[in-house]
């Protein structure tokens, strides 16, 4: 079984492919040859030397060097009579295929894929990186973000059939579409949203130009009137200094700064939840670069993102959009009820300049320019601030398209990797990326099917509709199929966004997905540093474990993990410096190409190569290569932090000590599970289904089934949004629900 582990072991290793043919199962056959190539000469040269030696009984000297120079000869015919059986053995392999049991002789790297085409991990590496293309991506990137394409569009319609007639030429398998109606909002044609100044008596005395395409998805229409509070970038951290200081929020409009690791949701949540009356969000210079000059944002540029705390269609939370299905009126928790707009950096200066109160602490003061940092909520010229957003609701009918590569021993079992496809600017990262790589891939692994490559098992590559609205479509696709997902859906690869610089990479990753992913590093060459792997280049500035991020809220991959239970990844590429332009009207492939010094092509291959990576493996392997004891660390983690409020959770009757139990159980659990994988005949279809199955349910039994999908939808006891996972009493709480969830899982 130590061989086994080993060879399991070696399956991530670089170029193990050929060069470890000798080792396993082909040694041992080749140790048989041997053996029998010298009983067939046992009566010839050996039996005349004994006879020699027998004859002339001085000649011992002789004799014996003889002897030795006949065993040797007999060594070297032996071993290249088994090399010459052997190595044709598999080249013939290679042209006309053999049969199950041949192709799985072996393990890890060694293993051919299953299918009959004889091929090792290491070719099916080397023809994936023969395949992939530079200028497809690039004119891929460019096609799509010529203008922007939100859902419904006429624009947005014609790159969907492109996209479909795109994969039903690759000739794959299965390719098909699935329509809905969504519920999404757009700015109102015929009354605009605005922003005043109004005296003490209420009157406008003066307004302030917004551009009308510049709005918030999902907020809440209608107006409000107060004074300003500046809180930072809008994290809990930020509203709680507010509170210390003195400050109070209530009925006022809080300003606030793009970025701080928040999303516009939660920024706009907290600031109702702290009793806000409006939210503005805009980009600060110290955040997003502003000199056009330096290929930054101009001052009178806006960042746009949608501010429902969830994912998909906020008015069927829970259930499906499919088919005019009719339902109950639902709205979800997570659209807020205070209105909210993105504004200029300009717009910003305005306001904030005029304000008057107690100093910002310094790691609040941004770059605005004739702004001293003061917090409100009072004018110095004693106005106020009235704000009015007029948006409306429409069903939009939205295309899902999928295309699949069917997979030959577990077909029903599929790694899923996705983009989104719309975009309300030309949307050259937040869309143009992700679909280029998405199609390319397509391409590449349907040619390396036509090569010889016989997938264990199904891939599947989908095109999102309105994932600027939330990732609507691949919400309601997952609401769909959710009671089945935890046993079709081995991972999923999140392509939005994948690419804003050629430098730093990092992975929105769920902890089952690290191994698979640190050994893909190792494989893949950086595409800013030549001759250099990702790895390596990691490990040069500070260590590869930099690379691994949790899961964030508006991540193409969040839903997938915090709502479905299916192990998910969203690979990105940054610079140190920040692309500024993503969510704003100059998102072009231009601009991007530009950044990228003019590599968009090499980095988009890059970023294709390392998803592939990882791919492979997972269509490849016997037993799926996710590390089910990795959440082990995960959970201690969690519970370090959750140990800062025991007092609290005391308080409510609640207890940390349910998160240490719960760890123990789980890592006792997982690594039982481990060691009968490790000690089990992998090669057994049977088995490894078995083992497979299990491996599957493990993130899906990080759910609490003690919460509701409607009220909670992101009920992952983990990655669950903070604020959307409910606490109950101790008999029903979250944690305890771990400890029984994580040990079935794996027992």
């Amino acid at each position: 079984m130590d061989a086994i582990r080993t060879r399991l072991r070696q399956s991530s290793s670089v170029g193990v492919a050929e060069d470890e043919e000798v080792g396993g199962a082909p040694r041992v056959e080749m140790r048989f040859v041997t053996s029998e190539a010298e009983e067939e000469v046992e009566a010839g040269p050996i039996s005349d030397i004994t006879a020699l030696v027998l004859r002339y009984r001085h000649g011992y000297q002789r004799a014996g060097v003889f002897l030795c120079v006949s065993g040797v000869v007999i060594f070297i015919t032996a071993f290249l009579l088994a090399y010459a059986v052997f190595g044709g053995r598999y080249h013939c392999s290679q042209e006309g295929g053999q049969g199950e049991e041949d192709g799985q002789q072996g393990g890890g790297a060694n293993t051919p894929a299953d299918g009959g085409a004889g091929l090792y991990l290491g070719e099916l590496r080397v023809m994936m990186r023969r395949l992939l293309q530079d200028e497809d991506i690039l004119n891929t990137v460019s096609r799509v973000s010529r203008a922007s394409h939100p859902p419904g569009s006429s624009e947005g319609t014609s790159l969907a059939s492109e996209i479909l007639r795109r994969f039903r030429q690759l000739q794959m398998d299965h390719t098909w579409t699935e329509s809905l109606y969504a519920t999404l909002q757009f700015p109102d044609r015929s009354q605009r949203s605005s922003l005043w100044l109004v005296d003490s008596a209420g009157l406008i005395s003066e307004q302030i130009p917004l551009n009308p395409s510049d709005y918030c998805p999902y907020s809440a229409t209608g107006s409000t009137t107060g004074g300003v509070v500046y809180a930072n970038y809008g994290r809990p951290e930020d509203f709680n200094w507010l509170k210390s200081a003195g400050v109070s929020v209530v009925g006022c409009v809080v300003v606030m700064r793009v970025g701080g690791g928040v999303s516009f949701a939660e920024k706009v949540w907290l600031a109702e939840r702290n009793g806000g009356g409006g939210a503005l969000i805009y980009p600060d210079p110290a955040d997003l670069p502003q000199d056009p000059r330096r290929l930054g944002l101009n001052m009178h540029t806006a960042v746009s993102e949608h501010v429902h705390l969830g994912s998909g269609d906020p008015f069927t939370p829970g259930f499906p959009s499919f088919n005019h299905t009719q339902f109950p009126s639902i709205q979800s928790s997570g659209l807020p009820l205070i209105p909210a707009l993105p504004i200029s950096a300009t717009v910003a200066t305005k306001l904030l300049s005029q304000l008057s109160g107690p100093s910002c602490p310094p790691s609040w003061r941004g770059r605005l320019p004739y702004v001293r940092c003061v917090v409100g909520p009072e004018f110095s010229s004693g106005r106020r601030v009235k704000m009015s957003v007029h948006n409306v609701m429409a069903p939009v009918l939205l295309n899902n398209i999928f295309s699949s590569l069917e997979g030959r021993v577990e077909p029903d079992q599929y790694i899923i990797l996705g983009a989104q496809r719309d975009s309300l600017s030309p949307g050259a990262v937040k869309s143009g990326v992700g679909t280029a790589i998405l199609l390319e891939l397509a391409r590449t692994f349907s040619a390396m099917v036509k090569n010889g490559f016989s997938p264990r098992r199904s891939l599947l590559f989908v095109s999102w509709d309105a994932g600027e609205f939330g990732n609507v479509g691949a919400t309601e696709w997952l609401e769909g199929y959710l009671s089945m997902l935890h046993l079709k859906a081995v991972a999923y690869f999140s392509l939005d966004q994948a690419i804003m610089g050629d430098d730093v990479l990092s992975a929105y990753t769920s902890p089952l997905l690290v191994d698979l992913l640190d050994a893909a590093v190792r494989q893949v060459e950086h595409p800013k540093h030549a001759g250099q792997t990702i790895y390596s280049q990691a490990e040069r500035e500070g260590g590869s474990w930099r690379i691994m991020k949790p899961l964030y809220l508006n991540s193409g991959a969040y839903s997938f993990t915090a709502f479905a239970g299916v192990p998910a990844m969203e690979l990105r590429f940054t610079e140190e410096r920040a692309y500024p332009f993503v969510n704003t009207p100059l998102d072009s492939a231009s601009r991007l190409q530009e950044v990228l010094g003019g590599r968009l092509g090499v980095t988009g291959r890059s970023l294709g190569e390392l998803v592939g990576e990882m791919v492979l493996r997972l269509a490849h392997d016997h037993i799926l290569p996710l590390r089910i004891t990795s959440y082990a660390q995960t959970v201690l983690q969690f519970s370090a932090q959750l140990n800062k409020h025991s007092a609290e959770l005391q308080s409510r009757g609640l207890s940390p000590h349910w998160v240490f139990s719960a760890r123990g159980d789980y890592s006792r659990a997982a690594e039982t599970l481990q060691r009968a994988i490790d000690y089990s005949d992998l090669h057994d279809p049977t088995t490894a289904r078995f083992y497979n199955t299990r491996i599957m349910r493990v993130e899906y039994y990080f759910l609490s089934q003690y919460v509701s999908v409607v009220e909670t939808p992101f009920r992952h006891v983990i990655h669950g949004v903070r604020g959307h996972i409910k606490v109950y009493p101790r008999g029903r709480s979250l944690v305890s629900t771990t400890s029984l969830l994580t040990s079935a899982a794996v027992c």
